[in-house]
């Protein structure tokens, strides 16, 4: 009995019936409704009980009477009540216990996923998708020229366009300081490509306000194709790598990962400006 209560309680903090106030309200009438006929049937039967046994005081037709006036409503009334004070208790738990797993895996300036959010949802993937790592060029000097204020800006910026860009097909996350990746199963491969240089031309074209007068910034990115049963740490590797090389090649660029035994990622966007490099 104590484990189906608990079972029941914590399906119930998962927001398994009790979704609003008003699931709580509906749920609890129908509870009261199958506990007064419970215990009215209860009621009936003991007075039955009592009067086969000659020790009812009073007639049975006037104990019915009073049983059937009295029992279903008093007990629908502490039924109902009683259950919408547990109900509401439990959706409000249930409510916060969700907002809080919410915020573990949001990024709180960007408002996109964190990294364990994203490495989470990429590993439970069992599909083949496409991953880029995205880096927002020299950094540090927008920090110590225009403050952190702006490089805050810069990075909400980012996160925008990126998730305008992307849309609901892809997962975009911030998964480290002004480093972000975005990751799919649901886009081939070239038009992922294509989306992730619109997002790069994009963000090319910001200006940022400050103090010291409105500044743009650049990206970098880094594409890796990942089989169905490649990790995140494998993939974003060769992303990482990719992006290191755009660097390398001169920043606001994309490079894409070519895995040497995936023959499937040998055809590069003819109007992607990147720079190759290939990955063991």
């Amino acid at each position: 009995m104590v484990g189906v209560t608990r079972n029941w309680i914590v399906k119930q903090l998962m927001l398994g019936e009790f979704r609003s106030y008003r699931d709580v309200c509906r749920k609890s009438v129908w509870v009261g409704v199958k506990v007064s006929l419970l215990a009215y049937c209860l009621n009936l039967a003991a007075h039955f009980l009592i009067h086969g046994l000659g020790l009812l005081p009073y007639s049975l037709g006037e104990a019915l009477i009073v049983a059937t006036l009295l029992t279903p409503p008093i007990t629908f009334i502490l039924a109902v009540g009683s259950y919408m004070a547990v109900g509401f208790a439990i959706h409000d738990l249930g409510v916060s216990r969700a907002e809080l797993e919410r915020l573990s895996r949001t990024d709180m300036l960007s408002g996109l996923a964190n990294r364990r959010a994203f490495q989470d949802a990429f590993d439970k993937c069992e599909l083949d998708k496409t991953l880029v790592v995205f880096d927002i060029d020299r950094f540090k000097t927008i920090n110590d020229t225009h403050g952190h204020s702006s490089g805050d800006a810069a990075i909400a910026e980012v996160a925008t366009i990126l998730s305008a860009v992307f849309g609901e097909r892809c997962l975009c996350a911030r998964i480290g300081g002004e480093e972000f990746a975005v990751f799919s199963s649901d886009i081939a491969f070239a038009e992922f490509a294509a989306l992730a240089e619109i997002a790069r031309v994009r963000i090319s074209r910001l200006q940022i306000s400050a103090d010291a007068g409105a500044f743009g910034i650049t990206v970098s990115g880094g594409i890796a194709r990942a089989r169905a049963e490649q990790k995140f740490g494998e993939s974003f590797s060769r992303a990482d790598k990719a992006l290191y090389a755009a660097k390398a090649a001169g920043r606001d660029r994309i490079s894409v990962s070519y895995p040497t035994d995936d023959h499937a990622c040998d055809a590069e966007p003819a109007d992607l400006p990147v720079a190759k490099t290939h990955a063991a």
